[in-house]
């Protein structure tokens, strides 16, 4: 790991496929991504892209790896992201873009719950999204746990 990788470790009272289903399904992301829709058809190599409530691109990418339920692996491109939090809520300047980064999520039991690893990695050493999604992953997995959890999302309407 080093100073431009970002790792979040949670664990949910869920079962790996569950879990998955809630990491891969537009309308369960919804719920938790702030509105915003992910869609894929998870094959390697297939675009993944998360959708504004307009239809409109928030951020894309590509699959690298789906191997249900223990590891999703994808790029994470957010040149067409207008809205990418900073620092304390500040907005990212993406008017030179960054090469896409690297989200691997790795999903294991763990005592009769999941153990869900995140890990964004491969930033540029002077990454402005580091510090944005550095924000954003734990308002959006800590929303995602709570839904799993049978309660609400804590930050529905987040961005």
């Amino acid at each position: 790991m080093t100073a431009t990788d970002f790792v979040y470790v949670t664990y949910i009272d869920t079962t790996p496929e569950q879990l998955w289903q809630a990491l891969t399904s537009a309308e369960f992301t919804r719920q938790y991504w702030g509105q915003r829709g992910i869609q894929s058809s998870w094959q390697t190599g297939d675009t993944v892209q998360l959708l504004k409530e307009d239809g409109s691109l928030d951020w894309s990418g590509r699959v690298l790896e789906a191997t249900p339920p223990k590891r999703l692996c994808y790029t994470f491109d957010p040149a067409t992201d207008d809205e990418m939090p900073g620092y304390q809520g500040a907005r990212v300047d993406l008017t030179q873009p960054e090469k896409p980064s690297r989200v691997t999520f790795e999903i294991e039991p763990y005592l009769g719950k999941v153990k869900l690893t995140l890990i964004h990695d491969q930033f540029e050493p002077s990454s402005k999204v580091l510090p944005g999604v550095s924000n954003g992953w734990p308002v959006i997995l800590s929303g995602l746990k709570s839904l799993l959890e049978g309660k609400s999302s804590l930050f529905p309407d987040w961005r």
